[in-house]
């Protein structure tokens, strides 16, 4: 029998890569600085006592690292994954939560895993010039990997719009199998790469990965029962309705004029109308909800309008809504409190992604014999 598959999930939150990841692979460590998510992976998982270490990455010791596991998965903080000119940073001590993941993987040195993964949103690509990009590349070469990026937006899976980049990095080469066409390669990851230098440009993989079946579910089908849910009062919900420009009106109307019902997702957000900023509640009804956030303020939690019989009505996003939005079953813990829930949520990972990734790079990359790493 195969020794089972062994990873490191850096920023686990409530352990989202590791469901993504599925059964067939063990954790051998696990860390994140947030009591809430700790706790929330705990209620989860049975093991956590033997591999989870709350707390801050810059505190973990080399040492307290199993040796020899297959993969690394890093959802590092996405504000502040500043990396640019962070050598400095690093060599003072504290820099970003990136790098203090990061030193340990370094300690490792001949051990360190052979696959590589971090997840991060798209800006990852671009900030301060593509500089940031650049610096992660550098401190993936400089540890002898070979990487390339993919752009997966959950709606692919999940109704949900979600882009992320991950940026896969792997000890030795790929088989030619592995490397090739991806729907993945947007146009901000061709831009990415483009702008490396030519010595880390010559380490890039184009990693192959076939287009997930369609998503054959859409956000109506993942809410709870009507009877189930506390629904906004009518002042509330006219007060939304105010707040939207004219042509997301138009929308509740044409959902109106359609018949049947009509599950829309409203998202608040601040823009800029004749010089001023003002407060819109915009609404999509093609089935996706928007990307969930983490509820730092009431206008960061999504509502949902639902549009039946010539009525509106109005309400927020569950919880367990917001967990199936990320592909997570219904037996997955969540934090009696809706804010806690969906904080814990909203910074994770959409588990059938990290399925896809797995499926379509991750295993296939460790089924291949150990080569001599790239130089």
């Amino acid at each position: 029998m195969s020794r089972a598959r062994t990873f490191y999930e850096f920023f686990a939150g409530g352990g989202m890569a590791r469901i993504g990841l599925g059964e067939a692979w063990s954790c051998a460590f696990a860390n994140d600085f947030d009591p809430l998510k700790a706790a929330t992976y705990r209620a989860n998982f049975a093991d956590a006592g033997e591999h989870l270490h709350e707390g801050d990455v810059w505190a973990v010791e080399p040492s307290r690292l199993p040796p020899r596991a297959d993969l690394a998965w890093a959802s590092s903080p996405c504000q502040d994954f500043s990396l640019a000119g962070s050598r400095a940073g690093l060599a003072g001590g504290r820099s970003s939560a990136f790098f203090g993941f990061w030193r340990l993987i370094q300690a490792l040195g001949p051990a360190a895993p052979r696959i590589v993964v971090i997840e991060n949103v798209v800006g990852l690509l671009t900030s301060h010039g593509g500089a940031d990009f650049t610096a992660l590349c550098r401190a993936l070469a400089d540890e002898g990997y070979v990487f390339g990026a993919l752009e997966i937006d959950a709606a692919h899976f999940v109704p949900q719009s979600r882009p992320r980049v991950f940026v896969v990095a792997s000890r030795q080469p790929p088989a030619p199998g592995l490397v090739g066409a991806s729907p993945f390669h947007t146009r901000a990851v061709r831009q990415a790469r483009e702008r490396l230098p030519a010595d880390l440009a010559a380490r890039w993989v184009w990693w192959r990965g076939e287009a997930p079946p369609i998503r054959n579910t859409d956000l109506a089908s993942l809410l709870e029962p009507d009877a189930a849910v506390t629904w906004h009062g009518e002042d509330r919900t006219r007060a939304l309705l105010a707040l939207m420009a004219p042509q997301h009106l138009a929308r509740i109307e044409a959902a109106k004029a359609a018949g049947g019902r009509k599950v829309g997702a409203v998202f608040r957000r601040m823009r800029i109308e004749d010089g001023v900023r003002v407060q819109r509640a915009e609404v999509r009804f093609d089935g996706l909800a928007g990307c969930l956030r983490t509820p730092r303020g009431g206008s960061s939690r999504q509502t949902l309008v639902v549009v039946e019989n010539g009525q509106v009505r109005s309400r927020l996003i569950s919880a367990r809504e917001g967990a199936r939005l990320m592909g997570l079953p219904d037996g997955y813990r969540l934090p009696k409190a809706a804010t806690g829930a969906l904080h814990v949520i909203g910074d994770g990972v959409a588990a059938p992604v990290v399925r896809w990734l797995a499926g379509e790079i991750l295993e296939p990359l460790l089924a291949a014999p150990r080569a001599v790493a790239a130089e």
